[in-house]
């Protein structure tokens, strides 16, 4: 057995014997490291200890020439950290060459959307009970306003306004935005709300609620869109962030206002660029007007 060979050996019997990971696991560093191992022998690296950094920024851009994926390429590098950290750890290294190393970024693909029959086939309930309505209007309002799962879960009462049609949503990190709804969405919960006051609990403040009568979870709420694409003659599997994307996708395709779109979704990055370019409630319903499949009536 050569010296490379001993030193990665001894890295996976640290996996096998004191880590107690499993076999298969082993097996997959084992996979990762002799990609390591071949890499340095192409550049006269017989001893692995000597690796330098430098040789080690290499070492993804090898991997994606070789054709593989950038995940694959993640975990080599993964397997490649940790096996230096141990020998940090054992003193056989000064340094850990692949410490900043990072993989390639692996092209994002584009989320699932529904077009635009698809969505109205979806959210085209006939309510026959109480239970009904609340499902149509949380389809029509993930649909109108592009809300996350954990944000609609956590509407409350107060956080609409049917006489402006519009709801205040608390996102990520309790950051709140103000987003139009549509007219077809506040119809839907307009009905709701009648149906909610014989479930409800005295003290629930929840918009959407369960048969207990306490807030509907997000798990629950996922459901109850997986149920009703069934149900619906849909054909193919909806979650909600499917709607979010719906939503966007739409906006997007009669509006080439990405910033108000962007605005309407809430996402982080936007806070960075509002202190330079601010867009006004009063223009982001102009373009949600204008836009939207299922917005309220542009007057004419």
């Amino acid at each position: 057995m050569t010296g490379k060979d001993n030193l990665v050996s001894a890295f996976l019997d640290y996996l096998r014997y004191e880590r107690r990971f499993s076999t298969h696991t082993v097996s997959a560093y084992e996979r990762d490291l002799a990609r390591l191992v071949a890499f340095a022998a192409e550049r006269g690296v017989s001893n692995l200890l000597k690796l330098a950094p430098a040789q080690a920024r290499l070492f993804p851009a090898r991997l994606h020439h070789a054709g593989l994926a950038s995940r694959s390429i993640s975990r080599s590098l993964s397997a490649a950290r940790s096996c230096y950290r141990y020998w940090l750890r054992e003193k056989r290294v000064k340094a850990n060459p692949f410490e900043g190393v990072s993989a390639p970024r692996g092209q994002r693909k584009l989320p699932s959307t529904l077009n635009i029959e698809q969505a109205a086939q979806l959210v085209a309930i006939k309510p026959r009970s109480d239970l009904d309505y609340r499902d149509r209007a949380m389809l029509e309002l993930f649909y109108s306003s592009g809300l996350r799962l954990s944000e609609l879960a956590g509407t409350d009462l107060k956080d609409i306004d049917l006489a402006t049609c519009t709801i205040v949503i608390t996102g990520k990190g309790g950051k709140t935005r103000v987003a139009p709804v549509g007219r077809y969405a506040i119809k839907a919960i307009t009905d709701w709300l009648e149906h909610r006051k014989t479930l409800a609990k005295p003290e629930e403040v929840a918009v959407f609620i369960g048969r207990q009568g306490s807030r509907l979870g997000p798990r629950a709420i996922q459901k109850r869109v997986q149920v009703w694409a069934a149900r619906q003659g849909l054909g193919r599997g909806v979650h909600p962030h499917m709607l979010r994307h719906s939503f966007a996708s739409h906006l997007l395709e009669s509006s080439s206002d990405l910033r108000a779109v962007q605005e309407l979704l809430g996402h982080a990055d936007i806070s960075t660029t509002q202190v330079y370019t601010h867009l006004d409630f009063q223009h982001l319903a102009k373009v949600y007007d204008q836009a939207h499949p299922r917005a309220r009536r542009r007057k004419s």
